[in-house]
């Protein structure tokens, strides 16, 4: 998979017919950004989370009506003290910050990942944005806190057999339709784009099992520099592509 084309390429009109439905991002490059400037990591951090907001707002545009980002991995814990402490300040302040806007966008907000080592008063904010967005159906924001792929997967399969061991579930039934009804996105759609910022080319233990046939884009603009037009252009070119599930072009 190549990275971005250079940005003084002309901006595609978005198709919101074919263009994604659902666009999962990992956004990378927080900390670079910052040192780029001279600033330390979390200035970069602050820089990321203003730009989440400009993103969710042109996701009409191009017809995108899930939108998925990566917030923080399991793997993030191992990070200093100081940054991971400064992170969680943060998500603490952007949903106190943003959750009546949000909602008065229209914006149904939902977190996946493992809440039980996140802190007691950050969980309760994320629970009161979930219910205070409930209602809403114009783009639905999901954010991956305290997140990882693998992760996931062990949780939704404890679940399901703990299912089968109280005679809920017949194991003779278990196929691949069964485990999704287990994950934390068992009530979205799969994501159709996935992009990752910051010139990186993994997916980083994100959305494993979902993402089995999302197309990938990998650009090298770092995540407080991506813009709304660079979404409108990724999301026009996936309109463009042959997407064939395993099957032959007819």
């Amino acid at each position: 998979m190549s990275l971005a084309t250079d940005a003084a390429e002309p901006l595609e009109t978005a198709d919101t017919t074919n263009g994604p439905r659902h666009v999962a991002i990992i956004m990378d490059g927080n900390g670079r950004w910052a040192q780029m400037r001279g600033r330390p990591r979390l200035f970069g951090h602050h820089a990321g989370a203003k730009r989440v907001r400009e993103i969710v707002e042109a996701c009409p545009d191009s017809g995108v009506k899930y939108l998925t980002i990566f917030a923080f991995s399991t793997e993030n814990w191992k990070r200093t003290q100081v940054e991971v402490s400064g992170l969680m300040k943060l998500f603490q302040r952007y949903i106190t910050k943003e959750a009546k806007a949000l909602s008065d966008e229209g914006v149904r907000v939902r977190f996946i990942g493992d809440r039980v080592r996140l802190n007691s008063k950050l969980v309760e904010l994320m629970d009161n944005l979930e219910t205070m967005t409930a209602h809403n159906d114009r783009v639905h924001l999901t954010i991956a806190l305290n997140y990882g792929g693998r992760d996931e997967v062990a949780r939704a399969t404890k679940r399901l057999a703990q299912d089968v061991a109280t005679g809920k579930l017949d194991p003779e039934t278990v196929d691949e339709e069964t485990l999704p009804r287990y994950l934390d996105t068992c009530v979205l759609p799969d994501p159709d784009l996935v992009i990752r910022t910051s010139g990186e080319a993994r997916i980083s233990n994100f959305l494993l099992w979902q993402s089995a046939y999302a197309e990938y884009e990998f650009i090298d603009t770092l995540w407080p520099d991506f813009t709304r037009e660079e979404f409108a252009r990724l999301t026009a070119k996936y309109g463009t592509r042959d997407r064939r599930f395993g099957a032959v072009a007819t």
